[in-house]
This record gives C-alpha cells, structure tokens and sequence, in this order.
C-alpha cells in the first residue's frame, strides 16, 4: 500500500475544521448521511442499539484497507502503524460528516422558521445515543 504525502492523521482530525476533508472519500449525499447517522432502532431503552455509521460501500471500502494495511505489519511495522492513525483518522471524520450534516439538516429547517418535528429531533437524539455508547464501549 502506498502512503500518500498529505495523509490525515488523528491529530490533524482532532483540530481540522469541520468543513476540511482530505481523505478523497467522496462527499456525502442526503442518503448516505441517513445512513451515516444511524437508522432509528425499534425501542428504546438500555438494551443494546445497533445502527449503520457508514453506507455500506464505504465500509466494505475502509475494511479493505484496513486488511490491505495490516498485511504490511511484519515488514514495515512504522509504515503500518502511520497508515492506521490515517485510515482510523478518515473513518472518524466520515462518520462525524454524517453527524454534521444531519445537524445542518436540522438547524437549516429551523432558520427557515419551520418546527422541526419532536419525531425528527427524537431520531437524531437516537443515533447521538447510539454512537456515543458505541464509543464509550469501544
């Protein structure tokens, strides 16, 4: 796998500004975004929530890099390591696109002077919940 000059890293990630976008994964549309976000569960409650951060094509996609990656280990340990803070870096950025989007979505709808229904609100809560625990379990 060759590793690109400008690669973004969690660091990077961690101050960028939300807009900034370096990885040359392709730009989420209205679709992925809901898919990006988390579908809402059946439910609520304690027990365990599952939903999709990623369309599917993206996530097959970052997972054979990731195998593509980790086979360079035994040979270039350093390279490998760069290159995972990199791809873990582009994943956490894609998924927090899917997240700002959502929010724009939202706060657009309010400036028009339009309600946002308790629903839509209720949904979004939902998958904040949802990758929040995912995160804290990780």
């Amino acid at each position: 796998m060759e590793r690109s000059e400008e690669q973004l890293g969690t660091r990077d990630l961690a101050s960028a500004p939300e807009s900034r976008r370096e990885d040359g994964a392709p730009g989420s549309t209205e679709q992925e975004t809901a898919t990006a976000t988390g579908a809402p569960e059946s439910g609520a409650g304690d027990r365990s929530e599952t939903t999709t951060l990623l369309p599917d094509a993206e996530s097959e996609e970052f997972g054979r890099r990731w195998e593509e990656l980790q086979t360079g280990f035994v040979d270039e340990p350093r390279r490998t390591v760069e290159e995972a803070d990199a791809l873990v870096a582009s994943v956490m950025q894609r998924v927090a696109e899917g997240f700002a989007h959502e929010r724009e979505r939202l706060e657009e709808q309010w400036g028009r002077g339009e309600d946002v229904s308790t629903e839509d609100l209720r949904i979004a809560l939902q998958r904040y919940r949802s990758f929040f625990r995912r995160l804290l379990s990780a």
